[in-house]
């Protein structure tokens, strides 16, 4: 097994956890998650709580929904924080849809006055959303906005994305401590030490946690496992793309042998990507992909 990296890459799922999911350790996704969102003076967050990730409805027939990251400042808000590691359709959907098993659970039975603490999604993105194709702006925040008066009708619902792609700076032209962030993120599997800019910086830690040589044996492999995993997935949506067909995520899969679309499934699923991407993206039924759901992943 060959590691070429000193550092893992913080666009799998295990480098990103590996660097912010640590519940004894969260200074990093406090910088993180301060700087996305501009939280400055009393504002500013002090403690970040981790919950569970998993998040069940109601209904058991309703669809249940897997976080990255699920955790609670000092005052209450409520920060769910994904990673995206390619584009997907209705992925604003989806996040909208995150963010409702959050409102609902603050329900409580009982004397309920239907207040509720603010719920903040955080996507950090690893790819550019349509809609904003035309603006340079990479980071995103969206409230419910009177659309006349331009005005914040409700500041409870947040929506924020960070398109990390966006930054096209070298590190000399980087102007914001967000964006030192971002370089990060775009470039730490490809560094071998840490920037002088960074020597006296909270960020130098991410570089400790990612350091490839300093984990334990059980941890290489799982990153190695993981990191095949996200490159399958990079390929398998940049060749669906290339096909250039209308329909290129199906029309572009169907063109390969049916084994070929079976294991792109497992990889998609393996990444926790939603069932209907998968579908589109493999050409196979959601009843084909639930039951490779069903059968150990070779």
């Amino acid at each position: 097994m060959c590691q070429v990296s000193k550092y893992i890459n913080p666009f799998t799922d295990f480098g990103f956890k590996k660097i912010f999911g640590d519940p004894n350790s969260t200074e990093l996704l406090k910088s993180l998650l301060n700087d996305i969102l501009k939280f400055e003076g009393k504002d500013k967050i002090k403690k970040i709580t981790f919950k569970n990730g998993e998040l069940l409805p109601e209904a058991p027939e309703e669809r249940k929904a897997i976080i990255d990251m699920m955790c609670e400042d000092e005052k209450g808000n409520q920060f769910i924080v994904e990673l995206q590691k390619v584009s997907q359709e209705h992925f604003q959907s989806r996040a909208l849809y995150y963010t409702s098993f959050p409102i609902q659970q603050q329900g409580i039975k009982g004397g309920w006055n239907f207040e509720l603490t603010p719920v903040y999604f955080v996507g950090l993105l690893n790819f550019e959303i349509d809609r904003f194709k035309d603006s340079p702006e990479y980071l995103h925040h969206g409230m419910i906005i009177d659309k006349y008066t331009k005005k914040t009708m409700y500041d409870k619902l947040n929506m924020v994305y960070l398109e990390i792609p966006k930054l096209k700076k070298t590190k000399e032209e980087l102007s914001s401590h967000l964006e030192w962030w971002m370089y990060v993120f775009q470039n730490l599997n490809l560094m071998t030490d840490i920037p002088k800019e960074l020597q006296n910086d909270v960020i130098k830690n991410a570089f400790s946690k990612a350091e490839f040589a300093s984990m334990p044996k059980n941890q290489q492999e799982n990153y190695h496992k993981n990191l095949k995993t996200y490159r399958d997935l990079v390929n398998s949506f940049d060749f669906a793309v290339k096909s250039g067909h209308e329909d290129g995520m199906v029309q572009g899969m169907k063109a390969g042998a049916n084994e070929e679309r079976t294991k792109i499934a497992k990889n998609l699923l393996d990444a926790n990507m939603d069932l209907d991407f998968i579908s589109k993206t493999t050409g196979l039924s959601l009843k084909e992909i639930a039951s490779l759901q069903r059968k150990p992943m070779l």
